[in-house]
This record gives structure tokens, C-alpha cells and sequence, in this order.
């Protein structure tokens, strides 16, 4: 019995993580493509369904961990995961007038989009999609990948982290002022509930999130969040340290 749930865990995460790599895949072949072709300006508008399906998908990585289909914990997943739907519904989705022909557009959709397609054949990362689904689609369908792929998996966030991040922080600066005046998704008091949300100061606190500050802030974040920039690049240093120093004495 227990040797079947192996077979069927492995199927599963296989085709999902190979579904994604293609998804990605996609989004970042329009993105390239419209680049070359007509500039940054159309580059969301090539991407979008792509970019929000491949992106929403990832939901599931969160209840992959809650039910122990992968090792990755869920308080590391659920913020990586969250920051990018907050992006891609809250900010790229609802505010298209102010960030969507952005040249931070262009360098946010290729840095995730090469990251998960290299990611999907290792180890969650949020920023390393195409790198991230095509190693995990050789691990779980081969029980390994090639020493090159592992290398690619634990190093192009060297370079694609900050790309991505810096994009991330540039768009949703861009968007405060429209977020404060169109006062979408926020709620005023009286109503039926006595509750009251302002979405301006939520993404304010998002948008902190990603920079360095106090010592105490910062404890904070390294518990709490750790989509911390600062932190986050730190942890990654140390997996990859480790991941590459496991591979060589193998």
C-alpha cells in the first residue's frame, strides 16, 4: 500500500510540476518574444492568461505542504506564494493604466518565469520558476537530475533574485498613488459589519516587507515573512552552500 501512495505521490507531483514548467515556459517565450518584436510596453498584455494561470497554480504547493507531499514548510511557502498572487491580482491585474506597459514589467515576468522553469525539478524557491518546474519534473520522474541542472537550480538566483525583487518593490511603488485615490478593495465604516480595511496602508505593509529596517523589524520579518528580501537572499546562500557542497562529495 505504502509503496502505491510512492507511486501515485510521484505521478502526481510530476505531471503538476511539469504542467507549471510549461505554463512558464510559455509566459516567458510571449514575454521574449514580444520584447524583441514591439517592445516592453506589450509585454503584459502577451503574458497575462498565461502568467495569472501559472501563477495561481501554485496554490497548490501550499496544500502539497499541509497534506506532506513535499518537505517544504508551509510558513516558508505561504508568503512566497502569497507576495506573488498579490502581484499578479492585486497589482499587475487591478491597476493595468498605472504598471502594465512598465519596462519592470518585462524584467519581472522573465525573472520569475526563468526561475520556476529551472526550480520545478528542485527544492521550492518562490523567485525560480522555470529552473525551479523543470528540475523537480526530473526528480520526480527520474529520482534525480543532472549535476548541471542542480548547479543552474541553486545559482541563478544569484542574479534573478534581485532582478525579480527589485521589480516586485518598483511596481508597487508605482501603483501607491492610484491604489490611494481609486481606494479599490478598501472598505469605510458604517456598514452591516463594523469593519473597516484601507488597502493603500495593506500595501504599504507589503511593500515594507521587502526592505531591510530596525533590529526589531527585522527579527520580526525573519519569523514572520519570509519573502524579506535581506533574509531570504541569506537563506538561499546557505541552501545552495549546502545542496552544492551534498553533490560534490557524492
Amino acid at each position: 500500500m505504502a509503496t502505491f501512495l510512492s507511486i501515485i505521490r510521484r505521478v502526481y507531483l510530476t505531471l503538476y510540476n511539469w504542467i507549471v514548467f510549461a505554463g512558464w515556459a510559455q509566459v516567458l517565450y510571449f514575454a521574449v518574444k514580444t520584447l524583441k518584436e514591439t517592445g516592453h510596453e506589450n509585454v503584459y498584455d502577451a503574458v497575462e492568461k498565461p502568467l495569472q494561470l501559472a501563477q495561481t497554480a501554485a496554490v497548490l504547493e501550499i496544500f502539497h505542504g499541509l497534506v506532506g507531499l513535499v518537505r517544504s514548510p508551509v510558513s516558508a511557502t505561504l508568503p512566497q506564494i502569497g507576495s506573488r498572487l498579490f502581484l499578479t491580482w492585486g497589482i499587475l491585474y487591478s491597476f493595468p493604466e498605472v504598471v502594465q506597459s512598465h519596462f519592470l514589467v518585462a524584467s519581472l515576468v522573465i525573472s520569475w518565469s526563468i526561475t520556476e522553469v529551472i526550480h520545478f525539478s528542485s527544492p521550492p524557491f518562490g523567485v525560480f520558476f522555470i529552473i525551479r518546474y523543470s528540475f523537480f519534473g526530473l526528480k520526480e520522474a527520474l529520482g534525480f537530475a543532472p549535476s548541471w541542472h542542480l548547479w543552474l537550480r541553486y545559482s541563478s538566483f544569484l542574479v534573478l533574485y534581485p532582478t525579480g525583487i527589485t521589480s516586485e518593490v518598483g511596481l508597487i511603488y508605482l501603483a501607491l498613488p492610484h491604489i490611494k485615490t481609486s481606494e479599490m478593495y478598501s472598505v469605510r465604516m458604517p456598514n452591516t459589519l463594523n469593519f473597516s480595511f484601507d488597502f493603500f496602508y495593506a500595501t504599504i505593509l507589503v511593500l515594507a516587507i521587502y526592505v531591510p529596517g530596525t533590529a526589531s523589524f527585522d527579527l520580526f520579518l525573519h519569523h514572520i515573512s519570509p519573502i524579506c528580501s535581506p533574509h531570504m537572499y541569506r537563506y538561499m546562500l546557505g541552501q545552495r552552500k549546502r545542496a552544492l557542497s551534498k553533490s560534490k562529495k557524492e
